[in-house]
């Protein structure tokens, strides 16, 4: 999940001279997320994982990082 996830966010959302190097726990915020950024992040997320995140949860502490997406899919994905 944490490789298809890294592999859009640096080929679709995200400019990263060397996207292997950037950590499970690396800002994504910082290394330039944004919000329209988010959205699209979201969408590809439901698609390719067939989990709804809720709009209420959409929050900086859940988009932070790579490790931080992947629980909050797993969350969402085991309360349907």
């Amino acid at each position: 999940m944490k490789e298809k996830l890294k592999t859009f966010i640096f080929s679709e959302l995200i400019y990263h001279e060397d996207p292997a190097s950037f950590g499970d726990d690396a800002d994504l915020l910082e290394a330039g997320l944004d919000s329209l950024g988010i959205m699209r992040l979201i969408m590809f997320t439901e698609k390719a994982f067939g989990v709804t995140l809720p709009d209420t949860e959409i929050e900086p502490d859940n988009v932070h990082s790579l490790n931080a997406l992947e629980q909050w899919i797993k969350a969402s994905g085991q309360q349907q």
